[in-house]
């Protein structure tokens, strides 16, 4: 099927919409009341929580000092923390991770700077469908869908051969330098990432890594999402209901403002940032590589009527023609392999034009490997 080169209707710049000062919301932006925003006063479904208020319930937090360090029960501690969170959650947050606070407060600042530029010098980076590389404003291309209340900028890192530069903003002037050094920092990130759940898995520590196709050969992607203040923020979504379908995501999320949540059964659950944090998710294909062990979880965003909100979402992808599947080791006669072989590539293409939509994409995946 041909990518559509163009978007189907004129494209709407949410920052523009806000700062002109609307007090109502377009209709394009107004989700179903199913898929509005909701408050709950608790995990009603999750035992351990029942008593607990949903302002106290927060992703698990994993301190990666521990993870090297030398103290063998402080590590074994702090592994078995890092495989409830892969199994349970889906999300955890960790610190002492090795990236520069320096850096990350660059990376945050250099974006916002970016959002704030007048709009015509933004627009000279407006993408298209072909690549979604660019300065956008949505992510489908079906005519007359209801949008999300973001904006964004998506631009790819890694292999090299995808790297262009002159695709990256130059105002402000230090964003380019700030983004190739933010790349670099977050993809060792990454590595050190995949070895520690692949060590949990039970599998050698480079397991993942080469299945991912290599350090040289992963695929990675840089989306700057800028979420607009918004006059009605209980009828719209930042960034609708999803699961990732890649590797995993490295987050970098707004410092000030809370936006992220993330589904805990029937309920959502605000991710509270931890000064300093990255957030990581497990994605489509390492829920695949683990057979289900690990899950990749749904979340979405909300939006504020008060402050406006910048969060960069790294995502470490496999390569895109290697085929993924359940880890062999993990297969047994208890428990056969629940997912057919599939190259990234073919997943996002099944996703794009037969899959359903959100977190049933890869669950439904289980169906088809068991009826073949």
């Amino acid at each position: 099927m041909m990518a559509c080169q163009n978007w189907p209707e004129p494209v709407i710049r949410v920052q523009a919409l806000a700062e002109s000062g609307l007090t109502t919301i377009p209709e394009r932006f107004i989700k179903p009341k199913s898929q509005r925003p909701t408050v709950y006063s608790h995990a009603s479904n999750q035992p351990n929580y029942s008593h607990t208020t949903r302002e106290d319930i927060n992703i698990p937090i994993i301190d990666m000092k521990h993870l090297y360090g030398m103290e063998e029960r402080r590590r074994e501690e702090e592994l078995y923390r890092v495989a409830a969170a892969c199994q349970e959650w889906g999300f955890f947050q960790v610190v002492n991770h090795g990236v520069s606070h320096e850096l990350m407060k660059s990376a945050r600042e250099v974006w916002r700077e970016f959002f704030h530029q007048p709009i015509e010098l933004k627009e000279e980076y407006a993408n298209t469908p072909l690549t979604y590389e660019g300065y956008g404003s949505r992510l489908g291309v079906k005519k007359g869908a209801i949008l999300d209340w973001s904006d964004y900028f998506f631009l790819h890192y890694m292999p090299c051969s995808l790297r262009d530069q002159n695709k990256w903003p130059n105002l402000p002037t230090s964003l380019r330098n700030v983004i190739a050094e933010y790349g670099e920092e977050v993809v060792k990130l990454g590595g050190r990432v995949l070895e520690i759940l692949s060590e949990n898995l039970g599998l050698r520590k480079d397991f993942l890594m080469n299945a991912f196709g290599g350090e040289k050969d992963i695929g990675a992607c840089l989306r700057v999402n800028f979420y607009p203040k918004c006059p009605q923020p209980d009828l719209t979504m930042g960034l609708s209901s999803h699961s990732d379908p890649g590797g995993m995501t490295i987050l970098l999320p707004d410092e000030n403002v809370s936006g992220l949540q993330v589904r805990r059964g029937d309920d959502w659950i605000t991710v509270k940032p931890t000064p300093n944090a990255f957030i990581i998710n497990i994605g489509d294909q390492i829920q695949v590589l683990s057979n289900a062990v690990y899950k990749s979880i749904e979340h979405r965003v909300i939006v504020n009527s008060d402050k406006d909100r910048v969060s960069l979402a790294f995502f470490y992808n496999p390569r895109s023609d290697i085929p993924i599947e359940p880890a062999k080791e993990l297969v047994t006669e208890d428990r056969p392999a629940l997912y057919p072989s599939k190259t990234f590539d073919e997943y996002r293409l099944y996703i794009r034009t037969k899959g359903p939509s959100g977190k049933a994409q890869v669950e439904s995946l289980i169906s088809k490997c068991d009826s073949s």
